[in-house]
């Protein structure tokens, strides 16, 4: 009888086992090429443009707070840099810019503009292929009283935030091929937000849960070429898809925690997402993970570490080419090349 429960604990053991995808052969390297005494810091953000150049967004500055009648004034804190396709350093984009609190998100659009999001600002700012500021969506709090969540007076979900274009923590930007733009406003409030390519808000949907349609934090966000809306929820374990505009279509999961996400171009796209290591667990997780649109897994490459060809709290993800990405590390202040090799 020992024997039989044994065996029985042990079939019982192996088949509560998660189904560990195929491994992908990869390359990577650093690139990236600072100009002397200049530092990453934490690399919350990459992304590429049509030219191969490559965008960060950093948190690595030296915040500055003054006084102006009854209000802080913040800024500083963040920085936003431009590498040629060869890691070669370009520029510094938006120095002491006035939104540029805490690094979250940042995305190149199909016309090379440059969408940064910016956490502790609240604010999403565009800029034009040669550095210019052209829209802004949000409003940093210093200016405004942004309306917390859940708005008790109006009896609105907790994390629905309100129908409006004043975000609470955001982090990721993503954009239809219209135009259209989505917002994750997700780390405050627990909630999409769509607007037009004029930036006039349209509608939002979401809030703070685990049932369809809700969020524990809307940590990352992409677009397929149907239009369809990727959001990584985060703490949810799960991958929600919905339609255009919001309706709930399909859920990916058994993918590990997804806290950044990326959807490449072309004509067969493919979905990558990280299961980023939790920050109070660093030797776990880590890998990222390749997949269909429809949520079947091809395979995963890396894991958590420090060393070469490890990922330590991946934020940010760019997949402008298919087999190659480009990674965002927050826990190692770095950003790495890869190449998949399969």
């Amino acid at each position: 009888m020992k024997r039989f429960v044994t065996l029985l604990l042990a079939a019982c053991a192996v088949l509560a086992a998660p189904v560990l995808a195929q491994e992908i052969s990869y390359g990577a390297s650093e690139p990236l090429q600072l100009p002397k005494d200049t530092f990453l810091g934490q690399a919350m953000a990459v992304a590429t443009n049509s030219k191969g150049h490559v965008f960060v967004y950093t948190r690595n500055g030296d915040p500055t707070v003054t006084l102006g009648g009854s209000r802080a004034f913040a800024h500083g804190g963040s920085s936003l840099y431009e590498f040629a396709p060869d890691g070669k350093f370009v520029r510094q984009i938006g120095r002491q810019v006035y939104g540029f609190l805490a690094a979250q998100g940042l995305r190149v659009d199909a016309q090379d503009n440059i969408w940064v999001v910016d956490r502790y600002s609240a604010m999403v700012m565009k800029f034009a292929p040669d550095g210019r500021q052209v829209m802004l969506l949000g409003r940093k709090p210093e200016s405004v009283d942004v309306p917390s969540s859940p708005d008790t007076g109006r009896g609105n979900p907790p994390g629905s935030g309100q129908q409006s274009d004043l975000f609470q923590s955001p982090a990721d930007v993503a954009f239809d091929a219209d135009g259209n733009i989505f917002v994750a406003d997700g780390l405050g409030n627990a909630r999409v937000a769509k607007f037009t390519r004029d930036g006039v808000f349209v509608k939002s949907w979401g809030a703070r849960g685990g049932d369809t349609g809700q969020f524990q934090q809307v940590h990352s966000i992409a677009v397929d070429a149907a239009g369809n809306v990727y959001v990584a929820d985060h703490g949810n374990k799960r991958i929600q898809v919905f339609d255009n505009n919001g309706a709930y279509k399909s859920s990916i999961t058994g993918i590990g925690d997804p806290v950044a996400i990326c959807i490449t171009p072309g004509a067969h796209q493919y979905l990558f997402s990280s299961n980023s290591n939790p920050a109070n667990d660093l030797d776990h997780g880590g890998e990222i993970i390749k997949l269909e649109l429809d949520g079947k897994v091809l395979g995963q490459f890396g894991k958590a570490g420090k060393l070469p060809r490890e990922f330590g709290s991946v934020t940010g993800l760019d997949c402008r080419g298919v087999n190659t990405l480009y990674v965002a590390e927050a826990g190692n202040w770095r950003v790495q090349k890869i190449v998949l090799h399969n």
